[in-house]
């Protein structure tokens, strides 16, 4: 009778109707991954007063010699370790309106009026779409000068609007274009 090397049931393998001790090493990861599901999630508890303490130095003891060479300090320094958030962090606390000063911004100037011929450009860019759109909401059909006036109004007054506008920013003529204050 021949045994198949590869069946888990062979006894020459010590498999599980066997007599040997089985594989030593799935043994160990087996038990290593049963413990990794064991502990899973568990937080360690740490003390705040035990984060900043040093750890304890072994004291020498009388079988110690004086010849070895001093221990080389670490490569890296320690890390501090990661706080509970709020734990002595200021950045966490809650501020107050008393600790803010209460800044109330000034009240803006009123605009400056518009002159009469652009407020009838602004009227003819932005009113004529409008009574365009009214007029095909509600299904009307305007007369064709009436169109041709809604059109002349948008193309007008966006031409005056842009014909009108500043070529230069106001400033001190420092050359500065950061921000006033």
């Amino acid at each position: 009778m021949s045994h198949d090397p590869e069946d888990p049931q062979d006894p020459a393998e010590g498999g599980p109707s066997g007599t040997g001790d089985g594989d030593p090493r799935k043994l160990d990861e087996d038990a290593a991954w049963r413990e990794i599901v064991a502990h899973y999630g568990d937080v360690p508890s740490v003390e705040p007063s035990a984060l900043f303490d040093p750890p304890a130095q072994p004291e020498p003891g009388p079988s110690d010699t004086h010849d070895e060479a001093p221990a080389e300090p670490p490569a890296a320094p320690p890390r501090r370790p990661v706080l509970e958030p709020g734990w002595n962090d200021p950045l966490t606390t809650r501020a107050t309106w008393q600790d803010e000063g209460h800044f109330v911004p000034p009240e803006p100037p009123p605009l400056p009026p518009l002159e009469p011929r652009r407020r009838l450009a602004w009227f003819g860019l932005l009113g004529a779409p409008v009574v365009m759109l009214l007029f095909a909401f509600f299904q009307y059909r305007p007369p064709g000068w009436l169109v041709f006036l809604l059109v002349a109004g948008f193309v007008g007054g966006f031409g005056y609007l842009v014909a009108t506008m500043p070529s230069s920013r106001p400033g001190d003529g420092s050359g500065d274009d950061g921000a006033v204050v």
